[in-house]
């Protein structure tokens, strides 16, 4: 069953040889100084251009820094050589590589205004609150990563591979954050990193190793060495669980948002020509966005709605269209 799963994926008509995929994935291996001039040559002008896309929100630009990204070889490079149960120098690669995007982006934090709202740029507030379904697309796009490198005909969706797993953008967007001293979006977008990190890994190990590219003492079996599986399970372990629950956390955060804006609206309904534009749910706050011609209800009939519907201690503010910011208090006080 496995043979015929494993000739389905990759015809032996297609396969490229091991030597062939270590000349793609090792640097160490073959002409390493040009190899590793075009690496870090590609990864810095990738990151500048990252790093011009996020400070600029354009995701156009982002996107052209993602598909010349060089940061995907040594990842993949790792898993090969995890499979094979030898050192290629990868892991070193990309510990380096990771400290030269994240300074980029840390340089070129500069630009911004000591005051400029971080959260306000779709670029940045998209990659610092990870969640699950990041986890489980960055796993799917290893083990795509992974076939296309192994077969001859499908190098043409590596484009696709590179624009669909996030590996430099987050490490500039931590640059960023760090260079604003912000240190919990800095944490968030080094948290997409690494779970985009280990999921490249172990779904690159899953694919080298069931194809047959193990060391010779596991081929027969088809799997990679047992304690090297293990610690990627453990590492995966690790991400895994940060990431579930940031994403129960934005499950209940859009949960309560919505009641929340449909308790404003019935407190606005008495009100002709009110509405409520926004809710948002930033630093434990309830920040509710209304728009109205003439003058807002008494505030405490709108805490009163919220009872029982969001957590008691929540603070809640109300913005006006016409600039005028009301904090209307605590939710169960």
């Amino acid at each position: 069953m496995i043979g015929k799963v494993r000739a389905h994926v990759l015809p032996a008509s297609q396969r490229r040889s091991l030597d062939e995929l270590t000349q793609d994935l090792d640097l160490s291996f073959g002409d390493t100084t040009s190899k590793r001039s075009a690496f870090w040559t590609m990864l810095t002008l990738s990151s500048v251009i990252a790093s011009g896309g996020v400070l600029t929100d354009s995701t156009a630009t982002v996107i052209g820094a993602m598909i010349i990204a060089p940061l995907s070889t040594p990842i993949m490079g790792i898993a090969l050589g995890s499979v094979q149960r030898r050192r290629t120098g990868s892991a070193r690669v990309v510990l380096l590589a990771c400290l030269l995007v994240t300074a980029v982006g840390m340089a070129m934090s500069v630009a911004l205004p000591s005051d400029y709202d971080l959260l306000s740029n779709s670029q940045i507030s998209s990659r610092t609150s990870p969640g699950l379904m990041d986890l489980i697309a960055a796993l799917a796009t290893g083990f795509a990563g992974a076939v296309a490198l192994a077969r001859r005909d499908v190098a043409a969706v590596l484009p696709g591979v590179a624009i669909a797993i996030s590996l430099v953008p987050p490490l500039v967007v931590a640059g960023v954050c760090l260079g604003q001293l912000s240190g919990w979006l800095a944490l968030g977008a080094l948290v997409l990193f690494v779970s985009n990190l280990f999921a490249l890994v172990f779904g690159g190990m899953v694919v080298f190793a069931s194809l047959g590219y193990g060391a010779e003492a596991d081929k027969a079996a088809g799997r990679p060495a047992r304690r090297t599986y293990a610690a990627m399970i453990l590492l995966f372990v690790v991400v895994f669980v940060p990431l579930t629950a940031n994403t129960v956390v934005t499950l209940l955060l859009d949960t309560w948002t919505g009641r929340t804006k449909d308790a404003a609206e019935q407190w606005l309904a008495d009100v002709p020509g009110a509405s409520v534009t926004s809710v948002d749910a930033t630093s434990r706050t309830m920040y509710v966005h209304v728009r109205t011609p003439g003058d807002l209800p008494p505030v405490e009939l709108l805490l009163d709605r919220l009872e029982g519907r969001i957590p008691d201690g929540i603070p809640v503010v109300v913005d006006t269209a016409r600039g005028r910011r009301i904090d209307a208090g605590v939710v169960g006080d």
